[in-house]
C-alpha cells in the first residue's frame, strides 16, 4: 500500500506540472526529509486533486485543499507559489 500511495504523489506532481503547463520532474524524497518540511507547515502547501466522488468513497485529508485535476487549469491561482506542493 505505500508504494501506491507514493506513486500516486508522483503521478499527481506530474499532472499538476502538465496542467500547468510546465515541464515538472518528479523527486522522490525519503522519510526524513518529508519530516523535516512537516516541521513548518507555513512552508507547506496541501493540495488533494481527486474528483468529489472519491472522496466520498475515500474521505478527505485533514488539512488538504480540494482542487480536482478537471479544475486546475481554471484555478490556479488558488495555487501558492511559494511553497512546497503536497499532493493527493
Amino acid at each position: 500500500m505505500r508504494s501506491f500511495c507514493w506513486a500516486c504523489v508522483a503521478a499527481s506532481v506530474l499532472a499538476f506540472g502538465l496542467a500547468c503547463g510546465q515541464a515538472t520532474a518528479t523527486k522522490e524524497i525519503t522519510s526524513e526529509q518529508l519530516a523535516k518540511l512537516l516541521e513548518d507547515p507555513s512552508k507547506i502547501f496541501f493540495l488533494d486533486v481527486r474528483e468529489p466522488s472519491e472522496i466520498s468513497a475515500l474521505g478527505s485529508v485533514k488539512g488538504y485543499v480540494n482542487i480536482p485535476m478537471s479544475q486546475i487549469e481554471t484555478r490556479l491561482r488558488e495555487i501558492p507559489k511559494d511553497k512546497v506542493i503536497v499532493t493527493l
